[in-house]
């Protein structure tokens, strides 16, 4: 398509004035893949559009939440009602018991929830809640994994950090991030020996059960299976952060899909529908250490919001239709076996990795596989910035930035599909010659 960019650039460089970079999150800039990202004027179904009028397929889908594509009728019905009753109130609303049943219903391990706005601040309430139930300190993390912008969190992080080459940050305390003990993805081994020497010390293990903020990676055979097996033995709390697995890889999340129970679960993205929220779950005598009816004191305000709770729960009910789940994962798969006939055609089938778990999925411009953070970090980040723009040049919006996973929805059709791998045959041409 011939796209045109004017109207953007202007957006942008009025952003850029009065936002930090112009965006309200790192991983929205262009700075890994260079130029001037589109500014979004609206979105329906698979496709956004931008101030200029150009349209796209998407497959960034606000990273994730977006699992029924954009602008669903029954959540727009849902947020609609609810905002005429009120946006905020400060008070119990029988909107977030409904949602909180709906993810107790659909999640093996968790009995009780607590909601709150972000997948950081879940995390931040995760771990406060293994150190004041365990009376440890320590937490171990993978290398590259991205649990939120919280301090002790932005040890070796992923997501936008890995992108912009700040695994860790300035303005993050020596002795918080010290607190953080970090060891590779898929290592089992690793973790097992860190418990062995500093278990009493360490009150959980915090992992994404699929990575998906170095790329997506999945688990190896019985990795999450042994994490569980050292936790148990050091007495040691095991969290998995399903901000974006919950509800996107399997209607019970990664430990539905992989049979292994976590502790507390994190979750977000998906269970508001497209709107800010997020959720600690688990077994109701770890949950009730927190206030009210325990010491651990945690609150907020928009905690629960109906506008979000009402969203997410119309979300999760249209995700409990027959056939949502089976109909995802036929697309996502015949989209994978596209973008390898296509790397193939241009000559990258050993150059080019394509992971997928579910309706998630990347392509690392390096040889497969790929199974932690150091094997991601190691990709062509100049042939993803070449592959990026021919494909949204050609009408696909992608991540901009190698470590981003793309999110296929149940918008997404079969044309969508086709266009696609259309658009890729070029821009996997014009990444080869970054190779």
């Amino acid at each position: 398509m011939q796209r045109r960019t004017e109207r953007s650039e202007s957006a942008f460089a009025r952003a850029a004035d009065v936002l930090v970079g112009g965006v309200n999150s790192p991983v929205r800039a262009f700075k890994a893949v260079g130029g001037t990202p589109p500014v979004i004027v609206r979105a329906r179904g698979s496709a956004i559009t931008d101030i200029d009028d150009n349209t796209y397929v998407d497959y960034v889908g606000s990273y994730g939440p977006a699992i029924l594509g954009h602008a669903p009728q029954p959540v727009v019905t849902a947020v609609t009602k609810a905002a005429r009753r009120g946006t905020t109130y400060g008070a119990p609303t029988v909107g977030e018991t409904q949602l909180a049943e709906a993810v107790v219903a659909a999640m093996d391990a968790i009995e009780k929830v607590r909601f709150v706005s972000s997948g950081t601040e879940a995390v931040m309430t995760a771990l406060r809640l293994a150190r004041g139930a365990t009376g440890r300190d320590k937490i171990v993390k993978c290398a590259g994994g991205y649990h939120g912008h919280a301090d002790a969190m932005l040890a070796a992080a992923g997501s936008g950090a890995a992108t912009l080459g700040v695994p860790s940050s300035p303005g993050v305390p020596a002795a918080t991030a010290g607190e953080t003990l970090v060891v590779d993805y898929n290592d089992a081994d690793a973790v097992a020996d860190v418990l062995d020497a500093r278990g009493g010390d360490v009150a959980a293990v915090l992992v994404e059960p699929v990575a998906g903020n170095m790329g997506v990676v999945p688990p190896r055979d019985g990795y999450l299976a042994a994490l569980r097996s050292a936790c148990d033995a050091a007495g040691t709390l095991l969290i998995f952060d399903e901000v974006i697995t919950g509800f996107r890889v399997a209607p019970g999340g990664a430990q539905k899909l992989y049979g292994v129970r976590a502790d507390l679960t994190v979750l977000g993205k998906i269970i508001g529908g497209g709107l800010p929220v997020g959720a600690v779950g688990g077994g109701a005598a770890l949950m009730d250490h927190l206030a009210p009816l325990g010491e651990i004191y945690q609150a907020g305000t928009l905690s629960g919001n109906p506008l979000a709770t009402a969203a997410g729960l119309a979300t999760l009910e249209a995700l409990a239709d027959d056939g949502v789940y089976e109909r995802l994962e036929a697309t996502a798969a015949a989209l994978e076996r596209g973008l390898r006939d296509a790397a193939a055609a241009s000559g990258l089938a050993e150059r080019v990795c394509i992971q997928r778990v579910g309706s998630m999925m990347s392509c690392f411009f390096r040889p497969p596989p790929v199974t932690n953070y150091a094997d991601a970090a190691a990709s062509n980040a100049d042939a993803y910035a070449a592959f990026f723009h021919a494909m949204l040049d050609a009408g696909v919006y992608l991540a901009p930035g190698q470590f981003e996973a793309m999110f296929v929805s149940a918008a997404h059709d079969d044309g969508d599909v086709a266009q696609t791998i259309v658009a890729a045959e070029g821009a996997f041409a014009a990444a080869a010659e970054r190779l």
